[in-house]
């Protein structure tokens, strides 16, 4: 085929070009993934799995378009230029960036499936192209004159400073300025600024070439397929590590982008510092630090820990989340090829983040009924990440097979016993049975695994046996006992009986989901949030006076079905319910639907769409209690869902929202949704007093429960059959002028964060 002569040259410095180009690429890349991510939460019932299947589609696609930049680097410069503008024009066909509406709901089809076609659907051409420029731009940039195009590794600095900046801008800065349909403008626009600023810079490097035979065009070093073997395990590792700890957080927080962006952030940090010019420094202080804060905080990803402890384990997985993944980009950064390989090199790296991302999205929740992969992920990182030994007296120690040997049947023996006394709860001494015996064999352990760092086969499995000791072995029980545990799309969710406390719990992630008492005379009151006291209980109390016998009443977030239990006989009762696992955990191992409700309908589906085709003014009353976890999913409380709620109920219906969170306070924006709305609404903080003065032992807990409704006498009488001899029991919601109501279109949490 005849090579295209361009009709002219251009002329232009090319480091400050090739840079400006790779920047701004990265950037968009990175801030399409959290604001698409926003933008399909709804449509998922904000489920913190959407985040790690959309991060398997952007993995995924970064790697077709690595492979893209991989066999189009072969071909002659002005082909190349030719093709890859091509695919701008085709791929800005499909500008600006939106939800493809056309695509069916998700209906009865994989979810994560579902979500994948519609990412491919709605962003696919565009992520593909701008995917490929980081590794493309520096091959074209390699076959130019420039004196550094022999080592244009520093570019693969720039397109990580350029994710990095995306990152931080996006829930800091855009997220909270600028409502969704403005940024897919304004990103569009990106894009198309991104293909006029790569014809520039092909122009330009088509002036510039190389000779055929100079330094930076002659054949690249061989490289083997061990080597790439190596890059895509430190890659696969560093990823799934990523994505792991990304579900810890989200599942116990909310599902939104300043939560997506933390551990991608720390992630790509390692990248730009691990090929920074003192990487290498960064790398060794890595590799030295990784087993210490293995054995810190990674040894504890097994424990159930209460708020405060949640907190400090969040933040600690962060903060190992980066080292652990300096160290493994740091030997990347230390085996790179030289340039005529780059291409090759980048494509490997981006095969071991699409494992990571096909490991955690797909993989796994069919594997595991808890996410074990996390440990499983620490646990690899310690076979590739031993660490330096403590001392010439501890690798003289080791160097005798038998102490080895003996060593490690020694703590796999404790390990054994430790998982079986050990209960992995941190509420207390007592409930987590750390008795004297347990405490020293939880020490032995730890200090064998301390003195095995450094030993490549040793360390890791000390490790192992100190994860099954704290906790881990109460979590493979749990496993192992039939219908214990359940893991869907939306959560892992556990079922427990506590003979001490003679109560059955429901957990979702870390979060307490519902209490039953096993004694049969007490398995028809309503436990923790829902307490006769709390707000729940005091409101649903007065409905048939409100509303009369025949009230209709629905609810959002089944549970354990423990509000059931306030029922009447005359009524009629619904329940919307996104998981359909929740729902046969409700019937099959809580009594509370089968004794006070046996003929509750539920709804299967995510509310919103649900309650948006039933019939108008359908119900007297409505309960929202859809926890994800610790929070009510972003979608639940935004302007236009409360219009659906108001669609649902009759004129003067009454709204309750169950909003107790440890990490948001979220009265002041339901307050600012009611005020932009039209709805009147009142507050209950429920205190049930010192666990020894409730009736029921520890099964109340401390609830906020929001009332809201549309007409003011409504609201009126409410407070009037629910108010007692000791005084009003609603109070008007905490307001803040300054709070701008959520939307779909824009919301943040920043304002709301509990600091404290």
């Amino acid at each position: 085929m005849k090579e295209t002569t361009l009709p002219f040259r251009v002329a232009i410095p090319l480091r400050p070009l090739f840079t400006l180009m790779i920047l701004l690429g990265s950037f968009l890349l990175f801030l399409i993934q959290p604001m698409f991510g926003r933008s399909v939460l709804p449509m998922l019932g904000g489920a913190p799995s959407v985040w790690n299947t959309a991060m398997l589609f952007y993995q995924v696609t970064l790697l077709l378009g690595y492979l893209y930049a991989h066999a189009l680097s072969r071909w002659p410069i002005r082909r190349q230029i030719a093709i890859h503008l091509s695919l701008f024009v085709v791929a800005a066909l499909t500008l600006p960036v939106a939800v493809a509406r056309w695509l069916p709901e998700p209906g009865a089809t994989s979810p994560a499936l579902w979500l994948l076609g519609l990412l491919t659907a709605s962003i696919g051409p565009v992520f593909f192209v701008t995917s490929a420029q980081a590794p493309l731009m520096q091959s074209w940039f390699a076959r130019s004159r420039d004196p550094a195009a022999a080592n244009p590794y520093f570019l693969y600095a720039a397109s990580n400073t350029g994710s990095f900046a995306a990152l931080v801008a996006y829930p800091l800065l855009i997220e909270p300025s600028l409502r969704l349909g403005i940024q897919s403008w304004l990103w569009s626009a990106g894009f198309v600024l991104l293909a006029a600023v790569v014809a520039l810079s092909g122009l330009a490097v088509a002036g510039n070439e190389a000779p055929a035979a100079s330094a930076t065009t002659v054949a690249a070093t061989p490289v083997s397929w061990r080597q790439r073997g190596r890059w895509t395990v430190l890659a696969f590792v560093a990823s799934a590590l990523l994505l792991s700890t990304t579900t810890h957080l989200t599942t116990d927080i909310m599902a939104m982008p300043l939560l997506w962006v933390i551990p991608l952030g720390v992630y790509l940090l390692s990248f730009i510092l691990a090929f920074g010019d003192r990487g290498a420094l960064l790398t060794r202080w890595a590799e030295r630090s990784t087993p210490l804060l293995l054995m810190l905080v990674g040894s504890l990803s097994c424990l159930q820990v209460g708020p405060s402890a949640a907190t400090y384990l969040a933040v600690g997985g962060i903060l190992l989340l980066f080292v652990v993944a300096l160290a493994l980009h740091g030997r990347l950064a230390a085996e790179k090829p030289d340039a005529a390989s780059l291409t090759d090199f980048y494509l490997w790296i981006s095969v071991g983040g699409a494992l990571g991302g096909v490991l955690c999205a797909l993989v796994a929740p069919v594997l595991f009924d808890w996410p074990y992969e996390h440990p499983i992920l620490l646990v690899t990182a310690a076979v590739l990440i031993p660490g330096v030994p403590l001392g010439p007296n501890s690798t003289r120690l080791w160097q005798n097979r038998r102490v080895r040997i003996g060593a490690a049947v020694m703590v796999a023996g404790l390990a054994i016993w430790l998982g079986t006394a050990f209960s992995g709860r941190m509420a207390s001494a007592a409930e987590a049975g750390l008795t004297p015996p347990v405490f020293a064999g939880l020490f032995v352990v730890a200090a064998v695994a301390t003195i095995a760092v450094g030993q490549r086969r040793l360390f890791p499995w000390c490790f192992a046996m100190l994860l099954i000791s704290l906790g881990g072995g109460h979590q493979l029980a749990v496993s192992r006992t039939d219908g214990a545990r359940e893991r869907s799309f939306f959560g892992v969710y556990t079922v427990e009986d506590d003979a001490r406390l003679g109560m059955r719990t429901l957990m979702h992630g870390t979060t307490l989901h519902g209490i039953q008492s096993l004694d049969p005379a007490q398995q028809r009151v309503p436990m923790i949030y829902y307490a006769p006291k709390s707000g729940a209980g005091l409101a649903i109390a007065a409905v048939p006076g409100l509303y009369g016998p025949t009230a209709r009443i629905g609810f959002v977030g089944l549970g354990a079905g423990t509000l059931t239990c306030f029922s009447t006989p005359q009524q009629r009762w619904t329940a919307y319910e996104i998981d359909p696992v929740v729902v046969e955990i409700a019937r099959k191992r809580f009594s509370y639907i089968e004794k006070c409700r046996p003929d509750l309908r539920v709804v299967v589906g995510d509310a919103r769409l649900t309650l948006g085709k039933a019939t108008p003014a359908d119900l007297d009353v409505l309960a929202v209690d859809a926890f994800s976890s610790d929070s009510i999913p972003l979608h639940l409380v935004t302007r236009e869902a409360f219009r659906v709620y108001g669609r649902a109920l009759q004129p003067d219906g009454m709204l309750l929202i169950h909003i107790s969170n440890r990490f948001l306070d979220l009265e002041p924006v339901i307050a600012a949704i009611a005020r932009a709305e039209g709805w009147t609404a009142r507050a209950r903080t429920y205190y049930p007093g010192p666990p020894e003065a409730q009736p029921h032992g520890r099964m109340f807990v401390i609830s906020t429960w929001l009332v809201l409704t549309r007409s003011p006498g409504r609201m009126a009488a409410i407070e009037a059959a629910t108010s007692d001899a000791s005084g009003p029991a609603w109070r008007p919601l905490e307001e803040r002028r300054s709070m701008t109501p959520w939307s779909d279109e824009f919301a943040s949490i920043l304002p709301v964060l509990k600091l404290r």
